[in-house]
């Protein structure tokens, strides 16, 4: 599929994009915010909405070019880290094992957002070429 801006995306590209860029930015303000104050968890509950909306948006988005099984390929991976990572992290704060829910909410902001991003920004990628391609003109 060619396209030529974020205009024209497909609207489960939108969503999911919408998502996660909500993901991307909410997750460093809760992240960073003071432990049990009212940003943090606004931001935080904020954050894992992102997070599984990300998540669920990315089954309705399918491989066509890499290797894949039924239309999803290996970025997919990540759906079902996202959604155990925000479990364990959820368990940990609930059973207040805080440094473990640091821990958790931190390696799954990395796993979720930084690489699912990096992988999806890779030239050949809808998004990638978009970027590298259409935006800056690189690839």
């Amino acid at each position: 599929m060619i396209v030529t801006s974020a205009a024209h995306l497909p609207p489960a590209v939108a969503i999911h994009l919408t998502f996660a860029i909500a993901a991307l930015v909410l997750g460093p303000v809760a992240l960073s915010a003071r432990k049990g104050s009212r940003l943090h968890r606004a931001m935080g509950y904020s954050w894992v909405a992102s997070m599984i909306g990300a998540a669920i948006s990315s089954l309705f988005l399918f491989e066509r070019s890499l290797p894949n099984l039924f239309g999803y390929g290996p970025i997919h991976i990540l759906v079902p880290v996202t959604f155990f990572g925000i479990g364990t992290g959820i368990w940990h704060i609930v059973n207040r094992r805080i440094a473990h829910h640091r821990k958790t909410m931190w390696l799954t902001y990395l796993g979720g957002c930084v690489t699912a991003g990096a992988f999806a920004l890779m030239p050949g990628r809808l998004l990638g070429n978009l970027l590298w391609h259409q935006a800056l003109g690189l690839v």
